[in-house]
């Protein structure tokens, strides 16, 4: 059939990572969607609260909390797989169609370029701060009552700073690496990823009553995610044209936070945008002091954010491109 000739003339993989990529910039996540993250997020409900109640020991929620990070990490690559394999066995073209579609989910560019720009658009087009500020609770954990504007252009930055990195370059490494293994694909590997970073941020908390049950689930995440974040930081620094000075503040600044990955992530866009992030959030009215990351050598603005997610979207679009040229290599065709 010409349907199956067209998907074998080129590499599958190959083609799913263009498509994936052009429905996440066409049409994001549509809303009433059943969206792969929304089903795991209900998973990991039930199953943390269930763990909960079986036991208040510590090894005990450990384990516990090993056998829910496996189950949905494994479950979620799992499944996926054997939805492809059945619907490709029904058509090539839904194959096609379902893989492509699955994996689009696992991008959050624009999804999260929308939500960025939901704050920022009333922002500049004049509209009062308490509307902002409830838009933004939305899309942040901090407290947003009491922000105000130069406050809330931090908050949107270092979320799209933080997120270029779990949401979007760490999910198209994995898929690259998913397409690389013969009979795996990109999904699968992708998915798993999801999945890890969705359960810690559901449960990988260095507070009550997570600290046990989300250990395992913030520590792999962690692990995950250094290789794409670093790679994410010098693809930015030579992007700038300035790498030099780029990295060296990242060394400087990235290593100040908590999070092996967090403090980076923000980090080089601080340093490319020459802005400063990082000071004090509120959180449920506690006051957390997050390490001060870059120099303050010009104030954060709506053009530096839009600044952001142009340099978020440059990123995404190298590696898809040395994706593609990889798998080429791998089937023969350069």
């Amino acid at each position: 059939m010409w349907s199956s000739r067209l998907i074998t003339t080129f590499s599958l993989s190959s083609l799913v990572l263009v498509l994936a990529a052009l429905i996440d910039y066409l049409v994001s996540d549509p809303k009433g969607w059943l969206h792969p993250t929304i089903v795991m997020g209900w998973l990991i409900k039930i199953a943390t609260k269930l763990s909960l109640s079986w036991t208040e020991q510590k090894e005990g929620r450990r384990l516990l909390g090993i056998l829910l990070n496996l189950g949905l990490v494994l479950g979620s690559a799992g499944l996926s797989w054997s939805i492809i394999k059945v619907s490709t066995w029904l058509h090539p073209l839904l194959g096609l169609g379902v893989e492509c579609s699955l994996l689009a989910s696992c991008f959050a560019a624009r999804s999260l370029r929308n939500a960025a720009m939901e704050v920022i658009s009333p922002l500049v087009d004049g509209a009062s701060l308490s509307e902002v500020r409830l838009i933004l609770s939305q899309y942040v954990g901090r407290d947003t009552g009491e922000l105000s504007e130069i406050e809330i252009l931090r908050a949107v930055l270092e979320t799209v700073a933080e997120n270029t990195t779990d949401g979007v370059t760490a999910p198209l490494f994995y898929a690259i690496l998913g397409a690389l293994i013969p009979g795996v694909g990109p999904v699968p590997v992708a998915l798993a990823y999801k999945a890890a970073s969705t359960l810690d941020s559901m449960i990988g908390y260095r507070k009550e009553p997570y600290i046990d049950l989300g250990w395992f689930s913030a520590r792999l995440e962690d692990y995950l995610t250094w290789i794409p974040c670093r790679l994410t930081v010098l693809t930015l620094a030579l992007y700038s044209k300035r790498p030099q000075a780029v990295l060296a503040l990242c060394r400087r600044d990235g290593p100040k936070d908590p999070s092996p990955n967090s403090g980076w992530s923000e980090c080089v866009y601080a340093a490319i945008l020459n802005v400063r992030l990082g000071g004090n959030n509120s959180y449920q009215g506690v006051i957390k002091e997050k390490p001060l990351l870059g120099d303050d050598k010009e104030p954060i603005s709506p053009g530096k954010i839009e600044q952001a997610l142009n340099l978020m979207r440059v990123c995404f679009l190298l590696w898809l491109a040395v994706g593609v040229g990889i798998l080429a290599v791998q089937k023969g065709l350069l």
